[in-house]
């Protein structure tokens, strides 16, 4: 029941982020500033605390990179198999594939430690860690043909979360600890990064922006919310993860789709409202999916045996 309140008050954010944008008049310069915000130093200060508390182990460590890299490919696939049922543009297919297995970081950290507290919240940091330059190579890389000045390895080495990643994976394996006043501004920092990002969240979300692809909006929906955490349990048993990693992969692989997909999209040229829409519809139906996914994998996977 925790996960099912974590859930419910991560709606209420997201909700207060829609309604502030869209009801309440705040501008969208407000929240492209807001977001800058935490993308560029509130969630990197949350990203290298985490990464710093607890010891990681280089082979759970590696698993977790393995499994990264099979979810990536696993989700780009499937994604790109709705051109063998439906007829697809190519610049809307190019621009949506990403939503298929990127995955919004705000709502996976934010639910994280309803599992296991901190070990289980770790193993999320971990995950996003690995997937984050992973995922945004894959996305980049796709709709590169649409920006003739694209530069895949300078996009990714320019990412804050990649960056913030290496630092904490560095001090994490190194066995250096932060100083303590470096390390109380990183907790104020970290404190209110996971709010802040839901509500531009909500303010992202476009409930009218309608789709110019019903078949394409269906497939990547379902793609993200029913298959891809079928593969994540795939991947739990076949790695033999434990309960906690276990658990915490299922709901890492139901979360839906991440607002920056639709920032990609539209920064290089893709499909912004069919992402848009992709998002907003995604986003909604995790609320139901969710729980769903949850539920079994707890059974599946029960912590303490």
């Amino acid at each position: 029941m925790d996960l099912v309140y974590l859930i419910i008050s991560d709606c209420l954010l997201i909700l207060i982020g829609w309604l502030l944008h869209n009801k309440w008049h705040f501008s969208g310069e407000f929240f492209t500033g807001l977001e800058k915000l935490v993308y560029f130093l509130l969630f990197p200060a949350l990203m290298i605390r985490s990464l710093t508390l607890s010891p990681i182990s280089l082979s759970s460590a590696g698993n977790l990179l393995i499994i990264s890299f099979l979810l990536s490919f696993a989700g780009l696939w499937m994604g790109s198999q709705v051109k063998r049922f439906f007829p697809v543009e190519a610049k809307s297919l190019a621009s949506s594939i990403q939503c298929a297995y990127r995955f919004n970081t705000f709502m996976g950290l934010s639910l994280a430690s309803a599992i296991a507290g901190k070990e289980s919240f770790l193993v999320m940091t971990v995950l996003v860690g690995f997937c984050v330059p992973i995922m945004n190579v894959l996305a980049v890389n796709t709709l590169a043909k649409h920006q003739n000045n694209s530069n895949v390895l300078l996009e990714i080495l320019k990412n804050p979360l990649v960056i913030s990643t290496f630092i904490g994976l560095t001090l994490n394996f190194s066995g250096w600890s932060i100083p303590d006043p470096f390390a109380g501004t990183l907790e104020k920092l970290s404190q209110g990064t996971i709010s802040l990002g839901l509500m531009c969240v909500g303010a992202a979300l476009m409930l009218r922006s309608g789709a110019q692809n019903i078949q394409l909006l269906s497939w990547i929906v379902c793609v993200r919310l029913l298959v891809m955490p079928i593969v994540g349990i795939v991947l739990a048993l076949l790695f033999q993860l434990s309960a906690v990693s276990a658990q915490t992969l299922v709901l890492f692989t139901s979360l839906p789709t991440a607002s920056a997909a639709y920032i990609l999209a539209v920064r290089m040229g893709g499909d912004g409202r069919t992402v848009a829409s992709i998002i907003s519809v995604g986003t909604m139906f995790a609320m139901l999916t969710m729980p769903m996914w949850m539920s079994l994998a707890a059974w599946l996977f029960p912590l303490g045996q």
